[in-house]
Parts: C-alpha cells; structure tokens; sequence
C-alpha cells in the first residue's frame, strides 16, 4: 500500500484510471495476462457457492483492475525510457556538434574525450583524443598555466580560465582561451577552448 501522500495520489490515480478503461471497454489486451491455476480454482469455488458468488465477482473485479495497472504503469515505464533515449541523443548531438571546442579531462590533464570542433581545432581524428594530455596541444612555454589552472579548479571546485598559444592544423598559430570548470561527479573537468585575440 502506498506510503506517503505522493504515493496514494498516485496510486489513486492509476486506479481511476484502469476502473475507467474497464468500465467503458477500452482495456487493451496485454497479451500476457495469465491467471494462476490456484485463483482460478478459487474463483470457481466462490462462484460455486451461492453464498460466496458476490465475493467471486469482486475478486474477479480486483484482478482485472490489477492487471490494467500493471499496463498501464508498463506503457509508462516504456515511454519514459524512449523520452530518456531521445534526451541522451540530444545532449550528445548539442556536445559533439557544438561550434566551440569542448574536452572533458582528469585533473592531471589527460583527455577522456572531446568534441568533434576540439578535434577540428587541433587537427587529429576525434577518436585519437582520448588518452592524450591536453598540455600537449599548446606551447611548451604555457602548459605550465593550463595544468596549474586545471590543479586549481579540481582542488577549489570553482571555474577558471587562462591564455595559452598553440599551433593548429596547416601550422597556424592559435591563440587561446580555455574555460574549465568540475564536471559533475567531481572526477573529470569540462574544458571548454575557443580562439581569442593575441594579448599584446
């Protein structure tokens, strides 16, 4: 039985429902409803005695209204489960296709993953990211900032930022601004990196 308000409400609602669909006849079949040999023994014990033919329609009536619930709570569950796939779906498609460069790093700044405009910026294939140190795609004279900015952000848990120079595909020099920032979990850190003018 339910246990807190939320609960019955819930509870109450889902019967209304399936009392509702029997009542006018639009009960789907499962196609997977199946009665015990036992309640069905019963059943026909009850209804057998005169007596006792009452109580064989009401639990028939209790069974049929258990058995809506659990469709309709299955025709829930499954339609809550495609909402989730398409969600996940989105979200990928909005990280992956994103016109701004995005890594997900550990603190020591090693590369899970990234996106596809991360990919673009360096000039690798996107599956070759993982693994690799983020450091590495910059000037040697500016990793020292990025790694100590990384330290900070996974030790404080607050955003940070700083300017990093870098040499992209067809040797053009990038000059840079990556955004970081704790990914939620607090194992990994969201790097965002986007082209910025040269500090003069």
């Amino acid at each position: 039985m339910p246990k807190t308000i939320d609960e019955f409400n819930v509870y109450t609602t889902l019967r209304g429902k399936a009392e509702a669909q029997l009542q006018a006849g639009t009960t789907p079949l499962s196609g997977h409803w199946s009665m015990g040999v036992d309640a069905l023994r019963l059943l026909h014990q009850l209804s057998s005695t005169p007596g006792k033919a009452q109580d064989a329609l009401k639990l028939l009536h209790e069974l049929q209204v258990h058995q809506v619930e659990l469709d309709l709570q299955n025709e829930a569950i499954a339609a809550n489960e495609q909402t989730l796939v398409e969600d996940l779906g989105l979200y990928r498609a909005l990280y992956d296709y994103a016109p701004i460069a995005y890594f997900v790093v550990d603190p020591g700044g090693a590369v899970v993953q990234g996106n596809l405009a991360a990919a673009e910026l360096f000039d690798v294939g996107q599956d070759a990211l993982p693994g690799q140190r983020i450091d590495t795609f910059i000037n040697p004279e500016n990793r020292p900032l990025l790694l100590g900015m990384l330290q900070r952000v996974a030790q404080n848990g607050v955003r940070d930022r700083c300017l990093a120079g870098a040499v992209g595909g067809a040797q053009v020099t990038l000059h840079l601004q990556f955004q970081a920032s704790m990914f939620p979990g607090g194992e990994h850190i969201l790097l965002a990196c986007s082209p910025c003018a040269p500090v003069e």
